[in-house]
C-alpha cells in the first residue's frame, strides 16, 4: 500500500511536538509491515523557534522504514506554513491513501484538494484542538482574520474526508460539530517503545546536576502553564532546597517572560532551563527525574506523560480539556485545576514526600503504555482503518 502522511513539520524539527512524532511513528510502523509510507512536509529545521526553514535539508530522505519528502516554505503566518510544491510531490507519488495530521494547516488543504481531484481516500487526524485551542480566543486581529478564513477551508477538508481518527472522546465531541458519528473513529495515541530507551546520555553528568529534580518538557508557551509552575515552585522553594526544577523546551513566545519570572520570584538557584535540547537528552531526563510536571491550560492528547510512563515516572498535570482522557488522576498521575498554583505546589510536595506513591503511579503508567498506548498498537488500528476504506471503496 502506498501511504502519504501529511504533516506541517517532520524531522529534524522535533520542537514542533506531538503531531510530528505521531506521523513518524505511524510511517515507521507501517513501513515495517512492507507498506510504502512517505511523510510529505515542510523544511522546518531544528531550532529554538518554529520559524527556521532550511533549504539545505534533503528534499528526499530515507529514515528507518519510511521516507520524508520536504518542500520549501515560501512564507508563513505563525504556524500556517505555505509550501506550494507539496501539491506536485504528493501527486507524483500517486498514493492509495492520504492521511493528514493537523487540520488547520496549508498541508491539510492541499491533501483535501488532491483527494477530491484524484478520488483518493482521505483520513484526517487533528491533534491541534480544532475549536478549543486557547489561541483561537485571543484578540489579535490578524489571528482572528486568519481563523475566520480557515473555517470554510476546514469544512471543506472535513467534508472531503472518509474517516476522522481521534485519540479520545473529548476530541470526538469537537468533531461532531462538523461530521457524523459514523465518520469518527477513536484510536488511542501511542509512543514508540523501540526508540524511547535509546539514549546513552548521563543526564546529571552532562548538565552538572547533583540534586534530585522534577521535570517539565514542552514548548515555552503560556498555554503550557509554565507561569503557574514557577509560581508553585516559588511557594515551596524553601522547603525543597535539595530538589531542582528542570525546564526543557523551545521558545514559542514565552521565553523572555519565563526568565523574568524566575528572577522576580527569586528561584533562580533552584531552576535549570535547557533550551532546544536534543531528543536523546530529553529521553535521558525522563530516565533520571523524580517525576514530570505539566500544568497545561490546554492539551488534546499529550504524549509527554506517556513518554514519562515508559520510564515509570508519573506526571502531575491538570484537568484541562483532553488531559483526563489520556492520563488518570490517582492511578498514574495527579491532576489539579488549571491556573491553580497552590494546588500544584501541594501536589508536587505530596509526590516528593512519598516515594511509594511515585512508584505506584509510575508502574501503572508503565503498564498503560506497554499494553495500550504504544505506536505498534496505534498503527495496527490505523492500518485496519486504511484497509477497510480501500476494501469498501
Amino acid at each position: 500500500m502506498k501511504i502519504a502522511l501529511i504533516c506541517p513539520a517532520s524531522l529534524p524539527a522535533t520542537q514542533f511536538g506531538g503531531i510530528l512524532f505521531l506521523a513518524i511513528d505511524i510511517a515507521n510502523e507501517l513501513g515495517k509491515k512492507g507498506h510504502e509510507a512517505v511523510i510529505f512536509t515542510t523544511n522546518l529545521d531544528f531550532a529554538n523557534n518554529p520559524y527556521t526553514f532550511n533549504k539545505k535539508l534533503p528534499k528526499l530522505e530515507k529514515i528507518d522504514n519510511f521516507s520524508i519528502n520536504r518542500s520549501n516554505v515560501w512564507f508563513h503566518q505563525k504556524l500556517f506554513y505555505v509550501n506550494p510544491n507539496i501539491y506536485f510531490e504528493i501527486k507524483k507519488f500517486k498514493p492509495e491513501i492520504i492521511h493528514t495530521i493537523g487540520v488547520r494547516s496549508f498541508q491539510s488543504l492541499i491533501a483535501a484538494v488532491i483527494s477530491k481531484k484524484n478520488k483518493i481516500p482521505l483520513i484526517i487526524s487533528d491533534q491541534g484542538g480544532l475549536t478549543t485551542h486557547p489561541d483561537l480566543k485571543k484578540n489579535n486581529i490578524i489571528k482572528k482574520i486568519m481563523y475566520r478564513i480557515q473555517n470554510p477551508l476546514i469544512k471543506f477538508i472535513v467534508n472531503q474526508t472518509t474517516k476522522i481518527i481521534v485519540p479520545n472522546e473529548y476530541e470526538k465531541k469537537i468533531f461532531l460539530e462538523y461530521a457524523t458519528d459514523k465518520k469518527i473513529i477513536i484510536t488511542k495515541n501511542g509512543i514508540n517503545l523501540d526508540k524511547i530507551y535509546e539514549s546513552k546520555i548521563n543526564f546529571k553528568i552532562k548538565y552538572e546536576i547533583k540534586n534530585d529534580f522534577i521535570l517539565f518538557v514542552g514548548r515555552f508557551n503560556k498555554v503550557k502553564g509554565i507561569d503557574i509552575l514557577l509560581e508553585a515552585w516559588a511557594l515551596i522553594n524553601k522547603k525543597i532546597q535539595n530538589t531542582k526544577l528542570v525546564i526543557m523546551g523551545v521558545d514559542f513566545g514565552f521565553e523572555l517572560e519565563m526568565y523574568k519570572m524566575i528572577d522576580d520570584l527569586k528561584i533562580k538557584d533552584n531552576v535549570i532551563v535547557i533550551k532546544n535540547p536534543p531528543r536523546e537528552d530529553v529521553l535521558a531526563a525522563y530516565a533520571t527525574c523524580k517525576f514530570l510536571v505539566l500544568p497545561s491550560r490546554w492539551e488534546l492528547s499529550p504524549l509527554t506523560p506517556l513518554e514519562g510512563f515508559a520510564y515509570r515516572k508519573p506526571t502531575i498535570s491538570t484537568t484541562a480539556h483532553g488531559i483526563p482522557y489520556t492520563i488518570t488522576n490517582n492511578e498514574n498521575s495527579i491532576l489539579v485545576e488549571p491556573d491553580n498554583s497552590l494546588q500544584l505546589s501541594k501536589a508536587i510536595l505530596e509526590l516528593l514526600e512519598n516515594e511509594n506513591l511515585i512508584s505506584t503511579y509510575g508502574n501503572a503508567g508503565y503498564d498503560l503504555v506497554h499494553e495500550v498506548c504504544n505506536s505498534k498498537k496505534m498503527s495496527e488500528n490505523i492500518l485496519k482503518i486504511y484497509q477497510e476504506i480501500l476494501r469498501d471503496d
